[in-house]
């Protein structure tokens, strides 16, 4: 019933609603946003639907933090199917690098163009979009994992784009933890396998790491993310040690370690 009222859904306002959004009066960055604050609130229903369904059941901590952050990167560990619809769900400016298959699909292709998000093409052009798209306000919504986390492990090793669009782009980096107390939705189910008890999904916002805090100098870019990927790597094993945590107003203890 999910998988349907969101293709449905995705379907209709796509045909509809979002391209009235899109191309009514206004800078083409007033537009976008109005886009992407309308995709956030469809997803807030998305979710409330799982919830209802008994699918998932998200709680939040220190979201007053992602709420009103503006031109940083958004990373999150990735741990189910629906990580993305979540996150989304809590920011009212937020992008995505998507898959170019992604744009063929009749369902979602018009969200897609109307709410600007970025196809994954050659590295040069994608940095370009993503430059544009982080000086326009807009979050952008980054999995350094790549792909769901394998079960069994903590996270996957992460790949360096995230590091190196925020070094290149000198952009700071938001770190979200997603935790889960269940398996599933995971990379090794299909799309079909719920588990019979509710997944509950903590989602925990961190402090910023800034760019700065990386000493950038001509030609040693590569190095930075290297470095900076490697710290965000450690920050999420430590923060996932922990077991979830179901209190929303806790501190958060975790800290990236910087290099001298």
């Amino acid at each position: 019933m999910c998988y349907a009222a969101f293709g449905l859904g995705g379907l209709l306002s796509s045909l509809t609603v979002l391209p009235i959004l899109r191309y009514w009066p206004g800078t083409p960055q007033a537009r976008t946003a109005r886009v992407q604050r309308t995709v956030s609130l469809m997803f807030k229903g998305f979710v409330a639907l799982l919830s209802g369904a008994g699918v998932i059941n998200v709680s939040t901590k220190n979201l007053h933090l992602l709420q009103h952050v503006q031109g940083h990167i958004v990373i999150a560990n990735h741990p189910t199917l629906v990580d993305v619809v979540v996150l989304i769900s809590l920011m009212p400016n937020a992008g995505c690098i998507v898959k170019q298959g992604l744009w063929r699909n009749p369902f979602i292709r018009g969200v897609l163009s109307s709410v600007g998000y970025i196809p994954n093409r050659s590295a040069k052009l994608l940095l370009q979009d993503c430059k544009q798209v982080l000086t326009n306000t807009t979050n952008l919504v980054i999995f350094p994992e790549g792909t769901r986390t394998l079960v069994g492990n903590v996270i996957n090793p992460f790949a360096r784009g995230a590091a190196n669009i925020a070094i290149r782009t000198k952009s700071d980096i938001l770190p979200v933890v997603l935790r889960t107390d269940v398996a599933g939705l995971t990379k090794q189910q299909a799309w079909y396998q719920i588990p019979r008890q509710t997944i509950n999904m903590s989602v925990e916002i961190g402090s910023r790491v800034l760019h700065h805090d990386y000493k950038i100098t001509q030609g040693n870019e590569a190095k930075m993310a290297r470095q900076l990927t490697r710290d965000l790597q450690q920050f999420y094993l430590n923060s996932l040690s922990n077991p979830i945590d179901s209190h929303t107003d806790k501190k958060q203890n975790n800290e990236l370690t910087q290099p001298n």
